[in-house]
């Protein structure tokens, strides 16, 4: 049995953790504006007026809510620095 080769276009261990630290800068810039855009659509008129929120707060919320999923989803893309084999 062959010892498996790595896969064309795997990434050098410098270059992958290069890649996964840009990522995470790139899913932390996501999350940070998701949650201010939560912050001020949400909860700073209610904390102001004591009302209920308007429809376009509850907009920029659910807008604010939507970055912060896709951050998760980016997360996701990290690769481990264990190069991809072929069988």
């Amino acid at each position: 049995m062959a010892a498996p080769e790595l896969v064309e276009g795997a990434l050098s261990e410098g270059a992958l953790l290069i890649r996964n630290e840009r990522i995470k800068l790139f899913a932390g810039f996501l999350n940070a504006l998701g949650l201010g855009l939560i912050g001020f659509a949400v909860l700073r008129p209610v904390t102001e007026t004591f009302q209920l929120v308007g429809i376009a707060a509850a907009v920029w919320g659910l807008a604010g809510l939507l970055l912060h999923g896709e951050a998760l989803y980016i997360l996701g893309q990290l690769r481990s620095d264990e190069p991809p084999l072929r069988p």
